[in-house]
């Protein structure tokens, strides 16, 4: 089955959850077992790129195998450590990857951000509280933004663009939703905010 997301056609797959690309993207190289590609993963930071429950990690891996994605390699043991079992990716999983990264990359999807939530019944807040709750959100974008540029700036002389682009692209969200806020609070601010009087009248009343 299919969805449309954002005028394209997005497939149901086999396994949904973004943990299971990023698994596979990181079998795309070599075989591990799945503790080994908890540490790669954190070592990578990808807890910074989406929302990640660790403790579904090894459901993730055992339901790509369900489906042929990734199958069992070999069972290795270090020390007195239990035995691990060893994953690669298949061919299946290889073609999988691909496809779900071209769908991702390539159509736009509809997300549906817990502020975008909360502006939508704005008005139950005071104008007065709601600018003070923005400019506190305000305040810590902007640290957000200072924090992440200068990680960005600190990086570029030893990593390649391409594999930052993420950061980038996180960095230019943080600093487009402060730029819409500053815009609305000094609508709000100056009165010029088309309801801002009937906003204002409910909550005196």
């Amino acid at each position: 089955m299919c969805e449309h997301v954002g005028g394209a056609m997005a497939k149901r797959r086999k396994v949904g959850n973004l943990l299971g690309l990023h698994v596979l993207a990181t079998l795309y190289d070599r075989p591990m077992h799945p503790y080994e590609i908890a540490a790669e993963m954190r070592g990578r930071g990808k807890e910074q790129d989406f929302k990640i429950q660790w403790g579904s990690l090894y459901t993730v891996v055992q339901n790509l195998e369900k489906h042929g994605f990734v199958e069992a390699m070999r069972t290795a043991r270090e020390g007195r450590r239990p035995e691990r079992t060893v994953y690669q990716i298949t061919e299946a999983g290889r073609e999988e990857t691909v496809d779900w990264l071209r769908e991702i990359v390539g159509a736009p999807e509809r997300e549906y951000p817990r502020l975008r939530a909360g502006l939508s019944v704005l008005g139950i807040l005071p104008p007065d509280e709601a600018v003070y709750l923005m400019r506190k959100r305000l305040e810590m974008l902007d640290f957000q933004i200072a924090t992440e540029k200068a990680a960005l700036e600190a990086s570029a002389e030893t990593v390649p663009r391409l594999f930052t682009v993420e950061a980038e692209y996180g960095l230019a969200l943080l600093r487009a939703e402060a730029d819409w806020l500053r815009g609305l609070l000094e609508e709000i601010q100056a009165g010029t905010l088309s309801g801002i009087d009937l906003w204002r009248e409910h909550h005196e009343q």
